[in-house]
C-alpha cells in the first residue's frame, strides 16, 4: 500500500478529556511519522468545530489519536459514520464497550474470560460491603476513564471513602476490584496479529499516570520472560477479550498474573498511547517494526470493514 492510497488524512488529537495532554503527544508523534512517510496528513485538535473541519477539508480518512472521552467511547466513531469517513481502530460498539469497565466485565464473565472479582459502587453507602466481598487491598476505579486517572490502591477500610470520592470525580459509576498480587502484562493487537507481551515493573504503588507518562524509572521487559507456551496462552486470551467486546483494528489488552501464573484481564484500550513512553510501539519494535511502519499499519485499519457495525471500507 502506498501513501497515495490513504489520500488526505486527519489526525484527531487533544480534545476535552482528562487525557488531553497525552493525546496531544500521541497525535503529534503519529502526525510526524505519517509526514515522514509522505502521507498527506494534517493534525486537528478536536473540539466542537472538528466535524465541520473534516467535512470542509474533504478528508478521506481519520487516524484517531484521541484518548478517553470522545475518542475511545464511541462518540467520534459514531460521528465519522454519519460523515461516511473511514477511521482507524474499533467501531462505535467496540469502542463504547471497551471504555466501560463494568460492561466489559459483564461480557467477559458471559464469555468465560477471567477478570478480577469486583463490586459496583453507586454511593458511599455501598462501601461497607467491599471488604467482606473482596478483602483488602483493592483498587477503586472510575468505570469509564483511562490512563489510570482516578484510580487508587486501598489497603484499609478507612481509605475506601476518599478513594471512592476521587474516582467519582471522573465518573458517576465506580468499581472496586480485587487486588491481584503478581506481574502486570500487556498485549498489543494489530490487525490479526498479537504482538509480544510486555512485563511492566514500577517502584510506585502501581502503574499509575506518573509511572506511565512522566517517570523514566518504569521498566518495560520485552521479551517478557514467560515460557513460550504461557505467552501464547495469554496472547490468545487477549484476542478473546478483544473480540468479546466487538473490538477491531488495533488496541491493547492489559493483564495481571497471580502468584500461580493465572492471567486476569483488566481492560482493553482501543486507542492506546503512541508516545515515547507507550507500550504498543515497544511491542512493535520487539516484533521488528519501527514506529513509522507501525503508524502506517494502524492507518491501514481504516480500510477494515465491520458489517455488524456499519463500517465502510472506503469512501
Amino acid at each position: 500500500m502506498t501513501r497515495k492510497d490513504f489520500g488526505k488524512v486527519a489526525v484527531l488529537m487533544g480534545g476535552p478529556s482528562a487525557e488531553r495532554a497525552v493525546s496531544l503527544k500521541s497525535g503529534n508523534a503519529v502526525l510526524a511519522a505519517l509526514k515522514r512517510r509522505g502521507v498527506d496528513a494534517h493534525g486537528i485538535d478536536a473540539d466542537k468545530s472538528s466535524l465541520r473541519q473534516l467535512e470542509d477539508g474533504i478528508f478521506e480518512r481519520v487516524f484517531i489519536a484521541l484518548h478517553g472521552r470522545w475518542g475511545e467511547d464511541g462518540v467520534i466513531q459514531g460521528a465519522l459514520e454519519v460523515l461516511d469517513i473511514p477511521y482507524t481502530g474499533s467501531g462505535l460498539l467496540g469502542s463504547a464497550l471497551a471504555m466501560d469497565k463494568l460492561r466489559s466485565k459483564y461480557l467477559w464473565s458471559a464469555s468465560g474470560i477471567p477478570a478480577p472479582d469486583y463490586v459496583a459502587i453507586d454511593s458511599a453507602a455501598d462501601l461497607g460491603k467491599v471488604a467482606a466481598l473482596l478483602g483488602l487491598p483493592v483498587f477503586v476505579k472510575p468505570a469509564s476513564e483511562g490512563s489510570s486517572l482516578g484510580i487508587s490502591k486501598v489497603r484499609t477500610e478507612n481509605e475506601l471513602k476518599p478513594a471512592w470520592e476521587m474516582a467519582a470525580k471522573y465518573d458517576d459509576q465506580v468499581i472496586v476490584e480485587r487486588f491481584i498480587d503478581g506481574a502486570e502484562l500487556t498485549c498489543a493487537i494489530l490487525g490479526d496479529r498479537t504482538l509480544p507481551l510486555i512485563r511492566i515493573e514500577t517502584d510506585r504503588e502501581f502503574y499509575d499516570y506518573e509511572a506511565k507518562y512522566i517517570l523514566d524509572t518504569t521498566r518495560y521487559i520485552c521479551p517478557c520472560g514467560l515460557p513460550a507456551g504461557q505467552e501464547r496462552e495469554i496472547q490468545n486470551l487477549a484476542r478473546r477479550a478483544f473480540d468479546a467486546l466487538g473490538c477491531s483494528g488495533w488496541g491493547r489488552v492489559d493483564f495481571m498474573l497471580d502468584k500461580a501464573g493465572r492471567a486476569y484481564v483488566l481492560e482493553v484500550n482501543t486507542v492506546p498511547g503512541m508516545t515515547d513512553h507507550s507500550l504498543v510501539p515497544k511491542a512493535a519494535k520487539q516484533a521488528g517494526m519501527d514506529f513509522d511502519e507501525l503508524v502506517l499499519q494502524i492507518l491501514e485499519t481504516s480500510f477494515y470493514g465491520k458489517s455488524n457495525e456499519g463500517r465502510h471500507v472506503s469512501r
